[in-house]
């Protein structure tokens, strides 16, 4: 059965200082044909371009916080758009602070976009959803750094059931009852007949998620949000020889990502934002496969399939 695309391409996947092999933070998911940008650091449209990404077909943009490794490349992203004629509106997902920041540079350079930006603003009281259509959700939910940041959720809606193709040849049913066993109801046929919607339907593939955790500490509570998700990206910034400088800049380690992928029992860790002191990425995978086996590295220009 053919599925519809979930994929994240890694645009950036450094951490403060951007290395030659690895640019700052940034992602850009393709869920259902709807192209989300999860962070914009530095050099993100270069990077855009460097992969071959679909430039002008994102529309929402989502900031998890101010370090400028998550965002210093969004208003060059914003201007590119505009001058190579972008029209469509542009969702940004962010804390409210960012908007007055684009605002000063617009005002200075005299800027003045071609199109509509929508400002959607964060919170960090609990799970907050941003956006919805009907097949995607996007959730911000609370993380611990040391200024105000979010991580993102982003989840498939349920499909609705499958006809058993070898049942309908057989039943004499209408359209309008084909739309009801799809949407879970029991239904009777013209002549009266019952038929149950577990004898007549399929069911769909299970609905898939991402968990996108930025910047944080080490924190439990983070479980509660990101609970079973298909893909968990979680920073680790440090290996844990060096936990108690992470513990002091409200970063991760391997080994504590590992420990909150093992909790929220996820199907798949991703490791990311790491630090520009470390050359030997292996030792990162390493060290968390020890506490999750199912430990995959991000790199930039790395695409992975959920």
């Amino acid at each position: 059965m053919n599925r519809s695309t979930f994929e994240i391409l890694i645009l950036g996947s450094s951490a403060a200082s951007p290395t030659s092999e690895r640019n700052s933070s940034a992602q850009l998911l393709t869920i259902s044909e709807r192209y989300m940008l999860v962070d914009c650091g530095e050099a993100t449209q270069i990077q855009l371009r460097k992969y071959k990404a679909k430039f002008q077909a994102i529309d929402h943009v989502f900031i998890s916080h101010l370090h400028g490794d998550h965002f210093f490349g969004l208003p060059g992203l914003l201007g590119s758009m505009h001058l190579l004629g972008r029209r469509q509106d542009l969702n940004i997902y962010c804390p409210k602070e960012l908007k007055n920041i684009l605002d000063v540079i617009n005002s200075i350079t005299e800027t003045r976009l071609n199109y509509r930006v929508n400002w959607h603003f964060t919170a960090n009281d609990g799970l907050q959803l941003l956006f919805e259509d009907e097949k995607v959700e996007v959730f911000s939910f609370p993380l611990r750094h040391r200024i105000f940041c979010t991580g993102f959720l982003f989840r498939e809606k349920p499909s609705p059931r499958k006809i058993d193709k070898y049942i309908l040849e057989k039943l004499s049913i209408s359209v309008a009852d084909i739309l009801r066993l799809k949407a879970g109801e029991d239904v009777e046929n013209e002549l009266g007949v019952l038929i149950r919607n577990e004898d007549a339907t399929l069911d769909p593939p299970p609905a898939r998620s991402y968990a996108y955790c930025s910047d944080t500490i080490f924190d439990p509570s983070l479980v509660q949000y990101i609970k079973g998700a298909d893909l968990l990206y979680h920073e680790s910034t440090f290996l844990e020889d060096q936990a108690e400088r992470a513990k002091k800049t409200f970063h991760s380690t391997a080994k504590q990502a590992a420990t909150i992928a093992s909790m929220a029992e996820v199907k798949q860790l991703l490791l990311g934002h790491y630090s520009a002191r470390y050359r030997d990425l292996d030792l990162f995978v390493e060290e968390a496969s020890s506490i999750f086996k199912n430990s995959i590295l991000s790199g930039d220009g790395k695409k992975i399939k959920i």
